[in-house]
């Protein structure tokens, strides 16, 4: 299936969305529009009437593991690490603002 699409409809898109096309852009975009039309027109004459509404094709089950608790690197050698540790927590540059 084919969707029929002109210049003229590529460049009154492109006027409503404020954008300016050269001749060249205005037929590559009308071909490439065309041919995503033409798809979405594929699709919706696909008989789908007897199918269940779906979210994803595939059935999902949790693939996460069980939340427990378990012993863990010790904070205060982590933070020795650090370049820069502040109240407990790594120090990294402020990125915006002023301080609170």
């Amino acid at each position: 299936m084919s969707a029929d699409l002109s210049p003229e409809e590529v460049l009154k898109v492109a006027h409503l969305a404020r954008l300016e096309l050269s001749q060249d852009e205005v037929t590559k975009f009308t071909e490439q529009l065309q041919s995503m039309l033409g798809h979405a027109g594929d699709i919706a004459a696909l008989d789908i009437h007897d199918l269940a509404p779906t979210a994803h094709p595939f059935g999902l089950i949790n693939v996460l593991r069980s939340d427990e608790v378990r012993p863990s690197v010790d904070r205060d050698e982590v933070l020795s690490q650090a370049p820069k540790a502040v109240d407990g927590r790594f120090g990294v540059p402020r990125i915006m603002g002023e301080a609170p």
